[in-house]
């Protein structure tokens, strides 16, 4: 009988494998800068890097460490074909706007290939044909127009079906010449000597709470301390000031899963995405020890909305890869959080009307290696006043004010959606007690007469926290795969003791053991 591969208890990204952490101390006094960077991923790391090397007085805060959120978390794939987007972009923005995105994206490409040419950076980089594909004849329609959408666009997209260099058939396929994967977190951290030698400032373990002001922005730390500016970027993935601008009714958070195999078989070249409901994507990778991957990613649910174990998407994932690769060993899980708009474009620039020298980035709907850079990219421009004829800007703006129909409905259904959270968490109970609980177990649990959530780590012993979120006070749920706390509504998340680790919530849950 074939011994069945098991999938690592605990989560551990490939791209943070045997890397070296610079580290930097928390910021303990008040300072003025230039520009103040909230958020240490693609996009912080990118505009700091960007704007030092002009000369501009820089600080990089991070909550927790650089890379440690989505973008040390990701598939790590460089490319412009977003699924199957541009049909959909054409339809809501025109012609004009949706090869702009286009424009946009490759711009980021080539910026991440001359970055590491210049720096110098082994980033494990290396040019593949992307590919969307379907098995269905109703998604195969998709792909199809899809293609139509890449002639109209002068997007250099080839139609293929059948054998596609996958060890399965499919109906049809897309596939895009000339895009890449990398070694993330090696890229960005290639950034930082270049930031350091400019004059740029790194802030590591420092939360900030607020930003306040409009000509001149002061962000303020959980610890009291204020970082002055002339100008502001937010980069959180989840923006921390999302109350002024109302992102989190204008956002909703997708969790999805990987898996880092050794297949028994060969590798297939390119990366390959299925479009359908469920659909996996799939790269190359090569160990820390130089051994060959398969990263498999998908089976990913809204965030903090999965009914079952989250476990059972990496059993999910890891069914697909025994099937059609076979697997030798699985060293490597992890999962990660994206954020989407209500029109599938990414809010890029100013926060809200008024706050002129405070911007926003977010929404790149599990794009963000290209997207993050590009939103980097386009607001450098803003900052240094070379922005008058750069047509980026009207496409990505936050303030956008051309709502589509299609736009309120996704409003009005992600809002419902959050409503009935919000009611669901509040009226449901449990008739779990702590004496219920094995090791490594997590539920919400009567606790002195009041529902609350429990954890029993590997030695037994137990933490007790508050099941109600600190953003806006919805009920959270268990993630037995991560063992957090994960919140329905707008996607924020905390440890089992209660920390926050990402969102919109700047407060931990209040601990009750």
């Amino acid at each position: 009988m074939m011994r069945q591969i098991t999938i690592p208890q605990d989560p551990y990204s490939l791209w943070q494998a045997g890397h070296h952490k610079d580290s930097f101390q928390a910021l303990d006094r008040d300072i003025e800068v230039d520009v103040s960077i909230i958020g240490g991923g693609v996009t912080g790391l990118t505009f700091a890097y960007v704007l030092a090397k002009k000369g501009l007085k820089v600080a990089l805060i991070e909550a927790d460490q650089l890379l440690s959120g989505t973008t040390g978390y990701t598939t790590a794939k460089v490319s412009s074909q977003h699924g199957a987007i541009y049909q959909k972009l054409i339809k809501q923005f025109g012609e004009r706007h949706a090869r702009l995105y286009y424009e946009a994206n490759e711009m980021a490409l080539t910026f991440i290939k001359e970055t590491i040419e210049e720096e110098q950076i082994d980033a494990e980089f290396e040019t593949k044909d992307a590919l969307i594909y379907a098995t269905s004849t109703d998604y195969a329609k998709v792909i199809e127009k899809e293609a139509k959408a890449y002639e109209r666009l002068a997007i250099n997209g080839i139609l293929e079906e059948g054998d596609v260099g996958l060890p399965f058939k499919v109906k049809k396929a897309l596939r895009l010449k000339e895009q890449a994967q990398f070694h993330p977190v090696t890229f960005f951290r290639g950034l930082i000597s270049t930031i350091l030698q400019n004059g740029g400032q790194i802030f590591e373990d420092t939360r900030i709470k607020t930003v306040k002001g409009t000509d001149e922005p002061k962000a303020i730390t959980t610890n009291g301390h204020t970082i002055a500016s002339k100008h502001c970027i937010v980069s959180t993935h989840f923006p921390i000031n999302d109350k002024t601008g109302l992102y989190f009714t204008r956002l909703h958070a997708e969790r999805s899963y990987c898996l880092a195999v050794k297949p028994s078989s060969p590798l297939p070249d390119g990366m390959s995405l299925n479009i359908e409901p469920g659909g996996t994507s799939l790269r190359t990778a090569t160990s820390p020890e130089g051994d060959p991957l398969l990263l498999i990613g998908g089976a990913g649910h809204p965030a903090g909305k999965n009914e079952d174990s989250q476990f059972q998407s990496y059993e999910e994932l890891r069914q697909f890869a025994e099937k059609w690769f076979g697997v030798e060993a699985i060293p490597y899980r992890w999962s990660s959080q994206d954020l989407i708009t209500l029109d599938s474009l990414p809010y890029i620039g100013q926060n809200v009307a008024g706050e002129t020298h405070t911007y926003v980035a977010t929404g790149f709907g599990k794009w963000g290696m290209t997207n993050g850079v590009a939103a980097a990219l386009l607001l450098r421009d803003k900052i240094l006043g070379e922005d008058q004829d750069n047509p980026y800007h009207e496409l990505f703006d936050p303030m956008r004010s051309k709502v589509k129909k299609t736009d309120i409905t996704s409003f009005i259904k992600e809002n419902t959606g959050v409503a009935k959270e919000f009611v669901k968490g509040k009226v449901q109970s449990s008739d779990k007690s702590l004496s219920d609980l094995g090791p490594d177990e997590g539920a919400i649990v009567k606790y002195n007469g009041k529902q609350a959530g429990a954890y029993k780590d590997k030695e037994g012993n137990t933490h007790i926290v508050s099941t109600t979120c600190t953003h806006m006070g919805c009920s959270l749920n268990w993630n037995d795969a991560e063992r957090s706390w994960d919140c329905p509504c707008h996607g924020g998340r905390f440890s089992h003791k209660g920390d926050v680790l990402e969102g919109p919530p700047v407060k931990g849950l209040e601990r009750l053991d």
